[in-house]
């Protein structure tokens, strides 16, 4: 045998290896025992035929003729229709991989001669600057990743239901590396003995301007084994041990220069005095006490703000993925009572409010305010404050965003005295609580989404409305989809079990998410993937109402109820699936950055352009009312609150407001309780917010800066804009269809 070579189907001559037809026997024996034993039996037959051959050279296509022979001989049927799938897969794969190769190489090409402004490809992720050479080499291989996962990873029904545009596989380039998507990271459990970030170990912090900086540092270390965000779920109570240790510190400081003005007290007597502050008042007067005691607390104070700022400046600065982006990065916060808590939410707030260097607007990390009648809703609240400021910093800054605990599908998993069941979003809109596969265990942290694909409603629409009025054929055809979805999320399931903890060395090995600080390194992550979301997701239900019915639930009472019949439908099946697999399925309102367009753009080549369903650059975000249909606030948010409750993945509301909403708080706050009293889960105020780079102007800004009177020429105004939960500061980087998008939206009356 060793004499014998194998013509690959290129052309090339290798020599004959036996390891590689083991290798490739072994593929079909998954689910035999004594796999080794069938092994052995098949590859001996194949061995023995080949030699009977008495030939010099063989084709790699009669070896895998051979294989399937020797499969059929030996009764192995299920293993032999298993290699024939699998075999016939990769013939697929390499003729999709080489049809699509021109158009592939064009694009990279394309990538490496024009700017941004140029290629809309480029500007995919408002996150990311496509004229970079980090962003470009980002850009080549998200795209080569995708062509490779297209033609070799999918199965070809979901690779065709993506590339066809019934389906939207999110962050496909990140399938073969079997990442998951987002975390809610505990920051208790991370810091409680150090932790290490795979280039040395970090001891456990001591100070509030230490747990700061390990925030970030986590965060920034998180997002190199994800390819989606990273949240903090409860911030305020974990910096709340960082303000206590300050909080000490600071106090024996101060007692030690009290002693070396009052050089009255001797080492004992002060150690006497840091175990037990009352004795403050015995050893040097209950005036001074309060005095010490005032001064220790406007140190920390001031230590806190310092350390809030520097979280805020190192998260809009610090980069994750070889440079290419800034961590996507939330916060959550404002339910702590305790005072540490409070000084933790009052000084981020404040530390966001002022901004950066220049006083320019952060675009991370997304502030997310939880509202909570009893602790900060209502006047008598002791956390009131903390909401009042909370709507100043977000009438500035539109951060933060405001998570509502009360919303009935997020209140029913509240347990009082157990923050960890507190609702938290990431800053998009995905959310995790309910557990399916543990339905004891109902928590936020240590838990995020697996990976999730979108469903193209405008299309079902399309194909059932129009005059059809086939609302059962168009339901049948969802379900279908449904199940399609359902399947391709399970296989990219299976590709995440198969890593291993080592894959994901800051996730897993340091514990971060649930459960897999219980495992060792070359352990397989399946145990514990089952914490996670599989979500299904959709886009586009107002164009799909437009499609079924003439008009969309903005206008019609009717196209309301079958909107809400049809999201409805979709999470039933979603509880199904849970049901029947024992894994999380949910589903999300889809954040519609890069999918909104191409998603339309397919749609539009398919059935030509249909008054307000493909005319436009943009499907409509998840199920909100149009951005272009004129509507009051009030009514808005009445009609898309329904939606938050079967959304049981993710969601968010936005309104759209005009004018400087910091001379308006009465009215902010106003918007701010209508989406508590409609039920909304995640809401969000847009309202324009500009920025003059030159003289540091913020504040609106039309043709020329109220400040310095320079109008926009070579210099461009800094246009923050909020996109899909986070905000971008410049539009250059959003694609064409999020810019259309943007020039569309209607805004709102303060009144």
């Amino acid at each position: 045998m060793e004499n014998i070579e194998v013509i690959k189907r290129d052309g090339r001559i290798v020599q004959f290896n036996r390891e590689k037809i083991e290798t490739a026997i072994e593929k079909a024996f998954v689910e035999r025992d004594n796999i080794q034993g069938s092994i052995d039996t098949i590859c001996k037959s194949v061995m023995n035929k080949i030699q009977d051959l008495n030939v010099n050279k063989i084709e790699i296509e009669r070896i895998q003729d051979i294989v399937e022979e020797s499969y059929v001989e030996n009764h192995f049927v299920e293993e032999y229709k298993r290699f024939k799938q699998y075999r016939q897969k990769r013939t697929l794969a390499r003729e999709c991989f080489s049809s699509k190769e021109h158009k592939l190489m064009k694009t990279l090409e394309n990538f490496g001669i024009k700017e941004a402004s140029e290629v809309d490809e480029k500007r995919e992720n408002a996150n990311i600057n496509g004229d970079t050479a980090m962003g470009l080499m980002l850009k080549y291989g998200s795209t080569l990743s995708k062509a490779y996962t297209s033609a070799y990873c999918l199965d070809k029904r979901y690779g065709d239901a993506h590339d066809f545009g019934d389906i939207h596989i999110h962050d496909l380039d990140f399938y073969p590396m079997g990442t998951t998507t987002c975390l809610q990271i505990n920051l208790e459990q991370l810091f409680k003995d150090g932790f290490n970030t795979g280039h040395g170990f970090l001891r456990e912090p001591k100070s509030i301007g230490s747990y700061a900086s390990l925030t970030a540092i986590a965060i920034q270390s998180n997002q190199n084994d994800q390819h989606g965000g990273q949240a903090i779920p409860l911030f305020d109570y974990y910096l709340s041990k960082g303000v206590l240790c300050s909080f000490k510190k600071n106090y024996h400081q101060v007692l030690i220069d009290y002693q070396d003005f009052t050089s009255k007290y001797s080492d004992e007597e002060l150690h006497q005095i840091n175990e037990k502050i009352e004795a403050l008042e015995d050893l040097c007067g209950v005036e001074n006490a309060m005095q010490i005691f005032e001064k220790v607390v406007q140190k920390t104070e001031r230590e806190t703000y310092q350390a809030m700022e520097g979280l805020i400046h190192n998260l809009n600065t610090m980069h994750s993925r070889a440079g290419a982006q800034v961590p996507f990065s939330s916060i959550n916060f404002g339910t702590c009572i305790s005072e540490s808590g409070r000084m933790v939410t009052r000084n981020l707030l404040l530390a966001m409010e002022s901004g950066l260097g220049n006083h320019e607007t952060p675009i991370f990390p997304i502030l997310i305010f939880k509202v909570k009648e009893g602790i900060n809703y209502n006047p008598e609240d002791i956390n009131y404050d903390l909401f009042k400021l909370a709507i100043r910093c977000s009438s500035k800054r539109m951060f933060p965003n405001f998570a509502f605990i009360d919303a009935p599908f997020n209140k029913q998993y509240y347990q009082e005295g157990r923050p960890e069941t507190e609702i938290a979003y990431m800053g998009c809109r995905t959310r995790v609580i309910g557990n399916s596969a543990c339905p004891n265990d109902e928590v936020v942290v240590g838990r995020g989404n697996l990976s999730f694909t979108s469903v193209n409603l405008p299309r079902l629409g399309i194909k059932h409305g129009l005059g059809r009025d086939d609302i059962d054929g168009f339901f049948n055809e969802l379900e279908d989809k449904m199940e399609l979805v359902k399947g391709q999320l399970i296989e990219r399931y299976k590709v995440q079990c198969q890593k291993k903890v080592k894959n994901f060395p800051f996730l897993m090995a340091q514990g971060n998410w649930k459960g897999s600080e219980q495992l060792d390194m070359e352990d397989s992550v399946e145990s514990v993937l089952k914490q996670g979301t599989l979500t299904i997701g959709f886009i586009g239900l107002a164009e799909c109402l437009v499609a079924l019915t003439g008009k969309h639930h903005g206008e019609s009472e009717a196209s309301q109820e079958l909107g809400l019949q049809i999201v409805k439908r979709m999470r039933e099946l979603c509880d199904e699936f849970s049901k029947e697999t024992g894994l999380n399925f949910s589903l999300i309102a889809t954040p519609a950055e890069g999918l909104s367009g191409r998603f339309i753009k397919i749609d539009n080549e398919v059935y030509g352009p249909i008054p307000n369903v493909t005319e436009r650059d943009y499907y409509t975000n998840s199920f909100h009312v149009p951005v272009y249909y004129p509507i009051n606030i009030k009514r808005k948010l009445e009609i898309e609150a329904p939606y938050h409750e079967y959304t049981n993945g993710g969601h968010i509301s936005y309104v759209e407001v005009d004018g400087d909403m910091a001379n308006n708080l009465d009215a902010f706050e106003k918007i701010v309780r209508i989406m508590r009293e409609t039920n909304i889960g995640y809401g969000a105020i847009n309202h324009p917010l500009d920025r003059d780079p030159v003289c540091g102007y913020n504040g609106i800004i039309n043709d020329e800066c109220p400040q310095c009177h320079r109008v926009e020429e070579e210099i461009p105004f800094e246009r923050i804009r909020r996109i899909t939960g986070y905000l971008v500061g410049t539009l250059d980087r959003f694609n064409n269809a999020k810019l259309q998008e943007v020039k569309d939206r209607v805004k709102h009356g303060q009144n």
